[in-house]
C-alpha cells in the first residue's frame, strides 16, 4: 500500500496546517486580538471586529464597537475612539465612547471627553476633559422636569 505523502514528488515540503488552538485548550477559549505595534503609524479610519491592542501612533478614528481596545503605554493616539471596553495605558487625545467601561491606568492620560456608563481611574492617571457616565445621549441638565 502506498502512502500519498511518501510517494509525493515534493518530499520535504510541509503542507500548511490549519490553525488549531493550543493542545488542552477548548476552541472556544481561543482569543483573537489585533495588535498594532510600536513602529506603526496609522492615519485614517481604523475599524476592527475583534479585540485590539495598540502600541503605535493612530490619527483619525478608531472603531472597535462590540470589542475591547487596549491602548498600550507607548501609544500616541490622536483619534476619537468607540469600543465596548477601553483600557488606557498610554496617551489619548480625542473623545472616548464606550458602551461598557473605560479604565485609565496609572500611566494613562486622556485629553478629551469620556462618555461611558463606567469609568475607572488609577492614582496617577491624567484626564483633561469632561466625563459623562449617562447611558443616553442627553445630559441630566437637558432632561425635562416631570411634576
Amino acid at each position: 500500500m502506498l502512502n500519498r505523502e511518501s510517494s509525493s514528488p515534493r518530499e520535504g515540503v510541509q503542507r500548511p496546517q490549519h490553525a488549531e488552538p493550543s493542545p488542552g485548550r477548548p476552541p472556544e477559549e481561543r482569543r483573537v486580538v489585533v495588535w498594532v505595534g510600536k513602529s506603526v503609524i496609522f492615519k485614517g479610519e481604523l475599524v476592527s471586529s475583534e479585540d485590539m491592542s495598540i502600541d503605535g501612533t493612530v490619527e483619525g478614528t478608531i472603531e472597535v464597537r462590540d470589542h475591547c481596545l487596549t491602548i498600550g503605554p507607548d501609544a500616541d493616539i490622536r483619534a476619537d475612539i468607540t469600543a465596548q471596553t477601553i483600557t488606557v495605558h498610554g496617551a489619548v487625545t480625542g473623545v472616548i465612547r464606550a458602551s461598557g467601561t473605560v479604565d485609565i491606568r496609572e500611566t494613562g492620560s486622556v485629553d478629551g471627553d469620556i462618555i461611558a456608563p463606567r469609568v475607572a481611574m488609577a492614582e496617577g492617571a491624567d484626564v483633561r476633559g469632561r466625563i459623562d457616565t449617562l447611558t443616553g445621549h442627553e445630559s441630566r441638565r437637558n432632561l425635562p422636569v416631570v411634576a
